[in-house]
């Protein structure tokens, strides 16, 4: 079973920096035979999520699409820990 989680189309007039600032979590989405999709997260959310499902399929909620991924790399930042981007491989 899969976990839902709601997410954004990207907001492309912001450089991930300011996402991350206001508390959006960058993210992407891809597959074989697909095109990438950027994305946004709700960073806290989303984490409170993952650090118990790390191995889980998440259902990816965005308006009318869905997408059926795992996590195959969450980038952190080494001096601060922070959470800097996710990439979601669909399965």
């Amino acid at each position: 079973m899969a976990i839902t989680i709601e997410a954004q189309e990207r907001d492309t007039t912001k450089n991930p920096r300011q996402l991350r600032s206001a508390g959006i979590l960058p993210a992407t989405v891809y597959g074989k035979g697909k095109d990438s999709v950027s994305i946004q997260l709700d960073r806290r959310n989303f984490i409170n999520t993952y650090k118990n499902n790390k191995e889980e399929t998440f259902e990816i909620v965005v308006g009318k699409n869905k997408y059926n991924a795992k996590v195959q790399l969450l980038q952190i930042e080494a001096g601060t820990q922070q959470e800097m981007n996710v990439e979601f491989k669909l399965v």
